[in-house]
């Protein structure tokens, strides 16, 4: 087990997290070059490695060795306006996560695959002085999934998977604490935790007839126990000497999250040889995200001191909604060696009114996507551009968590990748 974790947390060295990435929440759909040309309408087609990370099953349809990797560059920018003032998100942040698939076919029933990917991530980033900064200035999560898969041809027409998943995860989170009721400077806090999760998936591959392929797959939840630090610095030691008494001391910190199951589904047809076009949705249950609760070690001492109110357990309220993706992709063999791609998506956000804050800011989107598909003998390359759009949302404030009334407006993100594949 300690060799699977230490192997885990390698591979995550090379993933980063996706600020404000593709899926409303903090899912991430940039799983290929190919898929998000294709807004992520693959679970139908299901024809190249990358069908690890949306339906598995489909591999059975992939001739010997296939290998593909590659890497999307993500820059979003918003704007987020509290109490009167707006501020905009790190204006330089480019993200950039890879991708590794490989498959193969052991025989004409047997197929394995490998996938490593992010499924879920955020990173809101303002400047430490912006108006909301009490309740969070930065906030961070990475995640890299390792993903082996067996899929059978159970008929000509059938095919199904099933696979393993571990995934580890950081927590990131700092925020400034208000020290203004005693007349002193703010403090700040960070906090820093990690651990690891397991999970299974299961994914079903139909083909009726030759112009049409249907799709199934589902992710179960994954229940993450992380354990880490709480750093305190710029505490005053007068009037009130907050460390003397136990409170604001660095200390361990765990919590516990549960990321949600999902269904994903597709059709694709084929009116003619070289045209495809499918239709999909993804079902979230980000109700199972219900709450997000931190707990401190045995070393701070619970002090209710008006108005800190500093106790060793902070809960802090979620109660998301189950919500829905659709998607639409078409594909175009234009030439023998080039394909030509269009992708469209519709994202619900589960983040209800009365517990958004800043380190979600979230609101419903669109994804438009446009891309190319080269190939030539055994090698393809896939290049995608997507631009997501961001609807803006009003926020109503809650003081007791630092929320001020306010609103998400001007935001987007661009995102442009490549993938290469080989096939043996």
């Amino acid at each position: 087990m300690r060799t699977l974790k230490t192997w885990v947390m390698a591979c995550c060295l090379v993933l980063v997290t996706v600020q404000f990435c593709s899926a409303a929440g903090f899912a991430i759909y940039e799983w290929g070059a190919r898929d998000m040309a294709l807004g992520g309408a693959t679970v139908g087609r299901a024809d190249d490695p990358a069908a690890l990370a949306s339906n598995p099953a489909g591999i059975t349809q992939l001739e010997g060795v296939q290998v593909t990797a590659g890497v999307l560059g993500i820059h979003p920018v918003l704007d987020v306006e509290a109490n009167g003032k707006s501020k905009t998100s790190d204006e330089d942040a480019l993200y950039l996560p890879p991708h590794f698939y490989a498959t193969w076919k052991v025989n004409d029933r047997y197929s394995v695959g490998l996938a490593t990917f992010s499924r879920f991530g955020l990173g809101t980033v303002f400047d430490e002085d912006w108006e909301g900064r009490y309740n969070s200035y930065e906030g961070v999560m990475e995640s890299v999934s390792v993903n082996p898969n067996v899929a059978v041809k159970v008929t000509d027409k059938l095919s199904a998977a099933f696979g393993v998943e571990a995934m580890y995860l950081n927590f990131n989170l700092k925020k400034k604490i208000n020290f203004g009721a005693v007349g002193q400077p703010d403090g700040d806090t960070d906090l820093e935790a990690d651990g690891m999760g397991y999970g299974f998936n299961m994914a079903l591959h139909y083909q009726p007839c030759d112009y049409a392929k249907l799709g199934l797959s589902y992710r179960s939840p994954i229940t993450m126990k992380v354990t880490g630090d709480a750093n305190f610095s710029d505490i005053p030691t007068a009037p009130v000497p907050f460390e003397a008494l136990g409170a604001f001391r660095d200390t361990s910190a765990h919590g516990t999250v549960t990321l949600p199951d999902s269904f994903a589904f597709g059709v694709a047809v084929y009116p003619i040889d070289k045209l495809s076009v499918e239709v999909g949705a993804v079902y979230t249950l980000w109700s199972k995200y219900d709450e997000l609760k931190i707990g401190f070690g045995d070393d701070v001492i619970p002090v209710n001191s008006n108005p800190f109110n500093l106790t060793d357990e902070t809960t802090s309220e979620k109660n998301w909604n189950d919500v829905w993706r659709f998607n639409v992709g078409v594909e175009y063999a234009a030439l023998d060696w080039l394909d030509l791609r269009l992708g469209y998506v519709y994202d619900n956000t589960p983040v209800p009114d009365d517990t958004i804050d800043y380190l979600l800011p979230d609101s419903d989107r669109q994804i438009f996507s446009t891309g190319l598909g080269f190939h030539k003998d055994n090698w393809a390359v896939d290049v995608n551009y997507s631009y997501l759009l961001f609807a803006d949302r009003d926020i109503d404030g809650r003081a007791a968590d630092y929320v001020y009334d306010g609103e998400v407006n001007d935001a987007d993100c661009h995102i442009a990748g490549v993938s290469f594949t080989y096939k043996f």
